[in-house]
């Protein structure tokens, strides 16, 4: 473990060091790392150019087991804490013969390390519930595309169903088992209960599809861009929603939206643009889809020196999740690494840190917060990808 070349403060379990502005730094602990590339144990993060495609790379924790979705190797990977590859779903046109993992397997009681082909497109955003089932995005062929005309949007995505072993089960879209195409996929999240949610962004607003285990639709939840809630005391202003996150522990939806306000020259009252006014993350009752509740999202304040006059940089951050108790985990790129803040319904409990990523680690960077609060991540160079985490739950735990 390295610790940022600052003064050091009083020593703290999960401090290492300070940050810049004081603010204790997280200690981050390397797991294991990756080499670039299209074998078993590499991942393809870029193209033959160097440079990284549309395609996603993401990446899910649960319980100290790690899983990536690579989408340019068109691959799903199960490592442990230490880097032993455990198994493998790869599409077999797109990929090399493994080497080192068992193909033809029917169990994985008879193999420790195993390989299954699946024929892969895509692979995007992905979740893995209690049982280490699997839930993957993946895009059909061109020809299966549909358009809906009403949301403006093309309908090209489906969700796969793997088991704990990497056996393909079942897929699922809209309407459940066998359902049609979803449109673009934001996020896939599943609750500590085994229930999972598919978050959808469209041109008119977003679509919430709420799933129990057995993949049956429980709830939809539709929100148009002209239903984006404002604050009553903030008018006028323009609301955008950063993202929608899921809570692990609750049927509730973290829904956090930017506010902006026109800004005009005072000399000419002519209109110069917009800027942030506020921030809010609004829950939702996917039930009933009432509000149960606000929280309010400071700003982080960055400032800086320019011709002898100091001026303070106003900077929205970024809702990353939510974990247990209603906590949202929240962070913003800084100098160094990143800021973190965790904040929930009770104004008081508001905790800010800092974690380390190096400079040459920010060519790709795929980050995962557990229900429990442990953040991990997936930190790219141009040469390897590095696997590591924070163990961010301690510091939920020094707030009580």
């Amino acid at each position: 473990m390295k610790l940022l070349p600052l003064l050091m403060c009083i020593p703290l379990l999960l401090f290492s060091a300070c940050a810049p502005g004081g603010i204790a730094s997280v200690a981050r602990e390397d797991l294991f790392s990756l080499d670039i590339g299209r074998l078993e144990d590499q991942i393809d993060l870029y193209n033959l150019e160097g440079g990284r495609s549309n395609r996603k790379t993401s990446l899910a924790m649960r319980d100290g087991l790690f899983y990536i979705a690579d989408g340019n190797g068109g691959k799903v990977v199960h490592y442990t804490s230490y880097g032993d590859l455990l198994f493998m779903i790869y599409n077999d046109e797109t990929n090399p013969p493994p080497l080192t993992l068992r193909t033809g397997v029917e169990t994985s009681g008879v193999v420790t390390r195993w390989a299954f082909s699946y024929p892969l497109r895509e692979p995007g955003a992905i979740a893995v519930d209690s049982r280490k089932h699997i839930y993957v995005e993946d895009r059909l062929p061109y020809e299966r595309h549909s358009y809906d005309a009403e949301n403006r949007t093309i309908q090209d995505s489906l969700v796969l169903h793997f088991d704990s072993d990497g056996c393909f089960v079942e897929y699922l879209g809209r309407e459940g088992l066998g359902g049609s195409p979803f449109p673009k996929i934001e996020r896939i999240s599943a609750s500590l209960a085994d229930e999972f949610a598919v978050v959808c962004r469209l041109p008119t607003g977003w679509n919430i599809y709420w799933f129990d285990l057995e993949g049956t639709l429980l709830y939809f939840i539709p929100l148009k861009n002209e239903q984006i809630p404002i604050p009553p005391d903030r008018l006028p202003v323009f609301p955008s929603i950063d993202t929608i996150a899921v809570s692990p522990d609750s049927r509730k939806l973290f829904i956090k939206i930017d506010y902006y306000r026109e800004t005009f020259d005072e000399s000419t009252k002519t209109k110069l643009g917009t800027e942030p006014d506020s921030s809010v993350i609004w829950i939702m009752n996917v039930e009933d889809g009432s509000y149960q509740g606000t929280i309010e999202v400071p700003f982080y304040e960055s400032t800086v020196t320019e011709n002898n006059r100091r001026i303070t940089d106003r900077l929205l951050y970024s809702l990353l999740g939510v974990v247990k108790n209603d906590r949202a985990f929240l962070m913003i790129p800084v100098e160094d690494g990143y800021s973190i803040m965790i904040l929930s319904t009770d104004p008081h409990e508001q905790r800010r840190g800092f974690i380390q990523v190096k400079s040459e680690e920010l060519q790709f960077n795929a980050f995962s917060i557990s229900a429990e609060g442990i953040l991990s991540a997936l930190l790219a160079t141009d040469f390897q990808a590095k696997l590591v985490w924070w163990r961010t739950d301690k510091f939920l735990e020094e707030g009580g």
